[in-house]
């Protein structure tokens, strides 16, 4: 175990991964145009299926950051009091960050893919719709690593799928598969991410 935790020490992508967690509230310290380059461009960097990389990415600043905010409270309101709570969560991060990055996928894979594959259809189209969820899965572990090793705070506001289409409208998005919306910006404080559960308690090895 000590072993283990030296390569974590000496080692700056294991370093990264250590230090990543999600910070919900952030400085008002602007994210420079080159930073979100630099998070882009290793987001697109990551593995996609047949390398498609149907994804789309979408930075969300001023006025439409406003207009995502209001969307969200405004409907939250509608959901369960549990589900309500994690949206006015996700608006309250939204507005505290200096910039947003919205994941979404294109369906080109799910389009072609399901013409090119000779199964039935709506196998065809479930497979391809998996491997795009997948790669763009990749494609966000890639931005919020990419950050972290900037020193910038990130986090991934999945409840946000409850309004996936509402989203993708008001961003001028095709309605479809929806991965992401990361808030992004320098930590207002620092915290610790949760304890995560032992490894032996969630590998099992076969011989």
């Amino acid at each position: 175990m000590e072993e283990t935790q030296q390569w974590y020490d000496r080692n700056s992508t294991l370093s990264t991964i250590r230090e990543r967690h999600s910070i919900r509230q952030f400085t008002d310290e602007p994210v420079t145009d080159e930073m979100i380059q630099i998070v882009l461009k290793a987001a697109n960097q990551a593995p996609s299926a047949h390398n498609q990389q149907s994804w789309r990415f979408i930075v969300i600043r001023g006025e439409k950051k406003r207009e995502l905010v209001e969307l969200v409270n405004r409907r939250a309101s509608g959901f369960p009091k549990s589900s309500s709570v994690l949206l006015r969560m996700a608006s309250r991060s939204i507005a505290s960050a200096p910039a947003v990055i919205a994941v979404a996928n294109t369906g080109d894979l799910i389009e072609h893919g399901t013409q090119l594959f000779q199964v039935e259809q709506e196998l065809a189209h479930d497979f391809f719709r998996t491997m795009e969820i997948q790669s763009s899965a990749a494609a966000v572990q890639n931005l919020l690593l990419a950050a972290t090793s900037l020193g910038l705070a990130t986090v991934w506001l999945g409840i946000l799928y409850l309004l996936k289409d509402e989203v993708l409208t008001l961003l001028g998005e095709p309605k479809g598969e929806f991965m992401a919306v990361i808030p992004i910006g320098f930590p207002l404080k620092e915290a610790r991410g949760p304890a995560k559960r032992p490894l032996e308690a969630i590998v099992k090895y076969l011989d």
